[in-house]
């Protein structure tokens, strides 16, 4: 384990250097349990608290190299002109507010992606989604973001491009800007349109669980399945939050439509890749 890896998570609590072990085992069980249940874990106070300062202070120091266009966009992340039946849920437009700090602009020297490219980082967080291994994204932007939210605006419905998604709030709204998802609304084989379009009319709030998150929490999600949003900021604090995102496949590169919505360019990589998926679900 790297010295700096150390140095942020609290070990005691979570000894990722000891796989195997009866806190590692545990620890990694329980968050199991969740995922099953609900596509989603959260594992509290996983930063040092002493170290919670040092993540806001980074987040803060990038957050002005977010991409910040507002968008028009819908829940699957496809082009919203996109030939589609009339009941269709892809036809609900939504406004994307939030902004993010692609990962080739995050400095190499921060918390968030030393944790991202740690290697028992990875084999934890694989232990926990009960996987033999995760790779990094190939993505040379969406990989590791910040996820930047300024007051008034939100995040809206969507669903992820991987499947498994780890993230860490960095700094707190001073109001709102709660995270909200709807456990297991779609699957590999089952798209769920009925559901899906019952959320987004505001008909579904039976469907949808809310989470109360602190900074240094780190939150597991499987997110590719989960209807999910962060609800608007509110108050003078932006809301910021490291998504690590991780795919059971290697080679996993966004498609160039939704890489030009987060970050307002495209890179080769994009335009060549096929975007390597797992499932025919939409993006």
């Amino acid at each position: 384990m790297t010295a700096s890896a150390v140095q942020v998570a609290d070990t005691a609590r979570y000894p990722l250097s000891e796989p195997g072990s009866p806190a590692w085992r545990e620890i990694v069980s329980r968050t199991r349990a969740e995922l099953r249940e609900t596509g989603c874990s959260v594992l509290a106070d996983f930063i040092r608290p002493e170290l919670r300062d040092v993540l806001r202070r980074e987040g803060a120091k990038i957050a002005p190299e977010a991409y910040a266009k507002v968008e028009r966009v819908n829940a699957y992340n496809i082009a919203i002109d996109t030939p589609l039946p009339e009941d269709h849920p892809g036809r609900t437009i939504m406004e994307r507010g939030n902004a993010f700090v692609a990962r080739d602009r995050i400095p190499a020297t921060a918390v968030i992606q030393q944790l991202y490219s740690s290697p028992e980082f990875q084999r934890f967080v694989a232990g926990c989604f009960e996987l033999p291994e995760l790779h990094e994204l190939a993505d040379p932007l969406s990989g590791l973001v910040l996820n930047v939210i300024e007051p008034g605006r939100s995040h809206p419905w969507h669903f992820d491009t991987n499947e498994y998604t780890v993230s860490m709030l960095t700094q707190e709204a001073a109001d709102g800007g709660v995270f909200e998802f709807c456990p297991n609304i779609r699957s590999e084989t089952a798209e769920n349109f009925d559901d899906v379009r019952a959320v987004l009319a505001g008909e579904g709030d039976h469907l949808i669980r809310r989470l109360t998150l602190r900074p240094g929490d780190l939150q597991l999600f499987r997110g590719r399945f989960a209807l999910h949003r962060v609800s608007s900021v509110q108050g003078a604090v932006a809301r910021h939050s490291a998504i690590f995102a991780y795919s059971e496949r290697p080679g996993v590169i966004g498609s160039p439509e939704r890489t030009r919505q987060l970050f307002g360019r495209v890179l080769p990589e994009h335009v060549a890749s096929a975007a390597v998926r797992g499932d025919q679900l939409l993006d």
